[in-house]
């Protein structure tokens, strides 16, 4: 189902509730709402669409990844940029990594462990820092 974006900073800004397997439904919420989005958008956490659970998809390749309780295990070579999000106007300064690790249930409830960099480990920090309540 296509959810509407959410923009209220209050809720943004709180932390996300552990997944479980019960909500897998909620990623394909995400990937429907990320299609719907996909002119404006590579990414997007679970709290974007009214769900305050620890899920965020990220476009990857040709492909959209499904990431429930992601985690980041390794990270590697620090820099600054600028970033936007559909719940915020405007643009603003990020520290984000070249490189990272992330352990994270796939949309078979089973855990992986997969290595990012450049522009999808951009995708996965800054969805990841939604899930912490913290907003570039």
């Amino acid at each position: 189902m296509i959810r509407p974006i959410v923009k209220d900073i209050f809720f943004l800004q709180q932390k996300a509730e552990p997944a479980a397997k019960s909500d897998l439904s909620v990623g394909q919420d995400l990937q429907d709402t990320l299609l719907a989005n996909r002119d404006n958008c590579l990414g997007m956490a679970a709290n974007m669409i009214g769900v305050n659970k620890r899920i965020i998809i990220v476009s990857v390749d040709f492909s959209n990844l499904v990431m429930y309780n992601p985690v980041i295990t390794a990270k590697a070579q620090p820099y600054q940029t600028e970033e936007s999000c559909l719940s915020l106007t405007g643009s603003r300064p990020a520290k984000r990594y070249r490189h990272i690790t992330v352990d994270f249930f796939d949309s078979h409830w089973q855990r992986q462990s997969l290595s990012f960099k450049e522009l999808p480990a951009q995708i996965i920090q800054h969805e990841m820092d939604h899930l912490e309540g913290r907003l570039i």
